[in-house]
């Protein structure tokens, strides 16, 4: 492919085009992390009831995957009081009471106790992420990816809400940057530890909900450790519950739980393809874009003059919604909408701007007059 050089939007355009990307930053994502605990008596049931009932609630949540992001993680052998948590991302708090209300609507949910349940937001941070000489670091995490949450798939996930004290927001904000500088150096030195912050001011009990992705627990434990050691823990009024996580395909996190299995089993580097309805073709026109959920991830449909083509709809340099971003029908391509950074839609290749890495691709196929996006998923 030739190179090209990184372009910027037409100056005439420019105060427009900032004041866009403004409006599209304050876009927030809701968050729930939903922990439940299975009443012993479920345990006692007839095997064959046992796995009806998980078969049922598998089914439920899984119909919940075109609303949300959805990832499964189970604390079966890591907490006494917390067995299984859901951990939900979308646009609107609807589907949370929705799916909850599911639950609770079938049989293993009269067996389901909510052990704990945090409602959250994303949020531009207050703090500016700068190098130790002061100058913003280009290659860490910028204000705008903390406007949207993207699980990795990382083995363990480390969740605790998060409370200030009083005296740390009497602070100017000249004191607390130059501690939370110190706080983000700390962080650099566990590359492996990926952060998500949430903000609970007002919609829940506490002011913060965190959540650390990452391969590697001792890294994680020596992460805090380290950060008891810094100034500003100093003003944390509360850290706990932590809750130790682990990934696990839903059915395996519900066989976790006990009773005879319903996992569908399958071998190392297995490859399995995963497909989900959209919507009929003719409901889906030239030009249109739209966003759906599968795996996971979030991903992005454009209809390139009657061509369909599907990629993850998160820019590889800060994840900006690409769905949302400026289609050159010619070039078959899209711009994200945040720091302009172009991908091919054939290819996910980045091909402009600021981003180097691609973006995944997905298949496309029409079924009867109905389109479908599937994955290939390598166990």
């Amino acid at each position: 492919m030739r190179p090209r050089i990184p372009t910027q939007p037409p100056q005439p355009n420019l105060n427009a085009a900032m004041q866009e990307r403004a409006r599209r930053l304050t876009k927030r994502q809701y968050v729930r992390f939903a922990f439940y605990k299975v009443d012993p008596a479920w345990r006692r049931l007839p095997a064959q009831e046992q796995a009806e009932a998980k078969q049922e609630l598998m089914n439920v949540i899984q119909s919940f995957n075109r609303r949300m992001l959805l990832r499964p993680y189970s604390l079966m052998g890591t907490r006494a009081d917390a067995e299984l948590l859901l951990w939900q991302i979308a646009e609107n708090p609807l589907p949370f009471r929705e799916l909850a209300s599911a639950i609770a609507g079938t049989r293993m949910g009269a067996y389901l106790t909510m052990a704990y349940s945090y409602f959250s937001q994303t949020k531009r941070s207050l703090y500016e992420i700068r190098t130790p000489n002061g100058n913003h670091n280009g290659d860490g995490e910028s204000e705008e990816e903390r406007l949207v949450i993207d699980p990795t798939e990382a083995q363990y996930l480390f969740v605790y809400p998060f409370i200030k004290t009083r005296e740390w927001y009497q602070l100017s904000q000249h004191a607390r940057q130059g501690m939370m500088d110190e706080h983000i150096e700390v962080g650099r030195k566990y590359p492996s530890v990926r952060l998500n912050t949430t903000y609970s001011f007002g919609l829940d009990d506490y002011e913060f909900i965190v959540a650390f992705e990452t391969d590697e627990p001792s890294d994680f434990l020596d992460l805090v450790q380290e950060l008891r050691e810094s100034s500003v823990s100093m003003y944390t009024l509360q850290d706990t519950p932590l809750f130790t996580c682990i990934n696990m395909r839903l059915d395996e996190a519900l066989d976790a739980l006990g009773g005879p299995p319903v996992a569908q089993k399958v071998a190392p580097g297995e490859v399995h393809e995963v497909w989900m309805e959209v919507c009929p073709l003719d409901d889906f026109g030239p030009g249109e874009t739209k966003t759906i959920f599968l795996e996971g991830k979030m991903v992005g449909l454009f209809n390139i003059n009657g061509e369909l083509f599907a990629l993850n709809n998160r820019c590889s340099h800060a994840r900006g919604p690409l769905s949302e971003g400026q289609v050159n029908h010619e070039e078959c391509s899209v711009t994200c909408p945040w720091h302009y950074g172009e991908f091919d839609l054939r290819s996910g290749a980045a091909i402009d701007g600021v981003v180097n890495k691609p973006v995944d691709t997905y298949q496309v196929e029409i079924r009867e007059g109905k389109i479908f996006v599937g994955t290939r998923i390598t166990y």
